[in-house]
This record gives C-alpha cells, structure tokens and sequence, in this order.
C-alpha cells in the first residue's frame, strides 16, 4: 500500500487499525488471524510476486518522491501497474535496465551482494586506458576510503577522445562505477547498464516496461532465493480497472519475452518468446544490449548464429 515511512505516517494519524481498535504505533506483532483495516477498509490481499523490466531513461530519479522536485521513475510509469519499487537504483544521469517489483522481500535478497548477481554495464568515457590498467581492477581497488571489491572490466573500443568499457561489478555500491573510472583518470559521459543477473536490456526500447512471465521468474531465481526472500507465486494477480474503470486494463504492457534476453543456468542466452517457449537467439554483448556495432558470430551451430557467451 505504502512506504515503510508512510506506514508509521498512517499510523501515527490513526488512520490503521488491528482487530477495529486504532492503533498508534507499529511495535506491534499480527498474524493471518488479525484484521488489519486502513481508514476503514481491509488490508488488501498480498498479490503474487511479480518482476518487470524497465528501460530507465537519463534525466529521471529512482526514488518515489524527489524533494528537488526532479521527474522520477515511478512518475513515468503506465497508471495500471501495481505499486512498486526497485530493485537497487540508477543514478540520475545514467540509463538502462532497471528491475522493478511488488515485492520487497525479494527486492532486498537481490540487492544482496551475497546474492551474486552481476551487474554489467557499457561505459563511454572521456580520456585513455588500457587493457592492463582495467585487468587490476580484478584484484579490487580502494577510492577514497572506500573498498570495491574484484571488478572485470573490458576495454571495447578506444576511438577518439572516448573510450567504450565493458564493467562487470557484483556489489553495486554507490557511483561504484563513476568512482572507479575517476580513480583510472577518465570521466564518464555516458554509462548504460545492461543486466542484472541473468535479465538483460536485450531490444526493450528506452521508456519501456515488460514484465516477466512468473514461470521464468520462478525458474531464475532458484530455490535458495525464492526461500530466503518469501517470494509468493501461488498468490492471484489484481486487475487494475482503465482509465474508464470499465475493466482491467489490456494491452498496454507486454510481458517480457518477445524481445527480452535472458541467460539461462548453462549461460547460454535465450530468448523467453510471448507463447513461453524458448527460442534461441544470435545475439553479440552488444546487439543483446542494444547499443554498439554488431560483430559477426564467431562460429556457427546447426546453421544458426552461435549465441554461447564470449569468454570475458
């Protein structure tokens, strides 16, 4: 329904009540046997874990409310989605995927570094390096008190002034990227994050919103993550009504899979298709990421391009 913060709000104005007594502060244990009301309506069902994959513009906030008033994430998103919250953040100033969720519990477990999830992104930066200098990074790097730990970063191309890096990091501290650059003397001007654990960016086209079916969200996270962050898939899914309340609304999100690559558990990509099935695909680091030249496949598999991972 809310916030942690506005719930304690709700709170304190008397606005929730457990068992028809309001209550004012939320020190306080229920279980499934108690009715919990908000201003005289009951707590709506828990809704079934659900996974959306967001490609996050430049110039937006991934917070709920900004106090500079800056546009935020949640305030692009299509009216009809249930309320949710991300998966980690993105800087102002940098786009790409973005994993958004109505489930905190499993919000937090990703966040995790113990998780293990990588994050990969595409940096252009301004100034010159090389492979060796970025092959130290493997060993961790301390920048300004702060320790990062093992980063594999690839230098891709080296034209110009820019530079394009491949940045692989597992932790995901705060402008851990922008920080790690500055330490190397390059300055980021562009920096696109192209997946999170084995969801990527794919073709999902700026500003757009696909959600994952619950089949292959289940089959992704595993049983250690579904267990430790209370997923709940055997829960309904909400309609929400249209903008003329007539219905649930149709056709204005379409569930991640026509062009959404995943990687499955062998690291080979795939392509989850809008019927369920997996189809595989050819696709290079940067055509799944959407930006870049396409390269040529290195070899070729029952007359298909091949689509196992590069060795990075």
């Amino acid at each position: 329904m809310c916030s942690r913060r506005d719930a304690e709000e709700w709170i304190v104005q008397g606005r929730v009540a457990v068992n028809g007594r309001a209550i004012n502060s939320p020190a306080l244990d229920v279980t499934s046997n108690d009715s919990i009301t908000i201003d005289g309506k009951p707590l709506p069902e828990r809704e079934r874990t659900r996974l959306f994959l967001y490609h996050k513009p430049r110039g937006l906030m991934t917070t709920h409310s900004d106090p500079e008033g800056r546009p935020t994430v949640f305030d692009r998103l299509p009216d009809h989605l249930p309320r949710l919250i991300s998966i980690g953040r993105l800087d102002f100033n940098t786009e790409g995927l973005l994993l958004l969720t109505n489930d905190g519990g499993l919000a937090r477990s990703l966040e995790l570094p113990d998780t293990g999830w990588l994050r990969r992104y595409r940096v252009r930066a301004h100034g010159d390096v090389t492979q060796a200098q970025l092959d130290e990074l493997k060993k961790g790097v301390e920048v300004d008190g702060v320790k990062y730990g093992s980063i594999d970063a690839t230098l891709e191309h080296d034209k110009s002034a820019n530079v394009w890096i491949v940045f692989a990091i597992r932790e995901g501290k705060n402008r851990e990227v922008r920080n790690v650059m500055a330490h190397l003397g390059l300055e980021v001007n562009r920096l696109i994050r192209i997946s999170y654990g084995p969801f990527q960016l794919g073709e999902l086209e700026e500003g757009q919103v696909e959600e994952v079916k619950t089949r292959v969200l289940r089959e992704q996270l595993g049983e250690k993550i579904v267990a430790y962050s209370g997923a709940q898939f055997g829960a309904p899914v909400r309609d929400m009504p249209d903008e003329d309340g007539a219905g649930p609304a149709k056709g204005r999100i379409k569930p991640a899979g026509k062009r959404a690559l995943i990687a499955d558990r062998k690291g080979r990509r795939i392509l989850v298709t809008r019927a369920g099935s997996d189809e595989a695909r050819t696709r290079n680091e940067d055509e799944a990421s959407g930006y870049g030249p396409p390269r040529r496949p290195t070899r070729s598999y029952k007359g298909k391009r091949d689509l196992r991972p590069r060795e990075d």
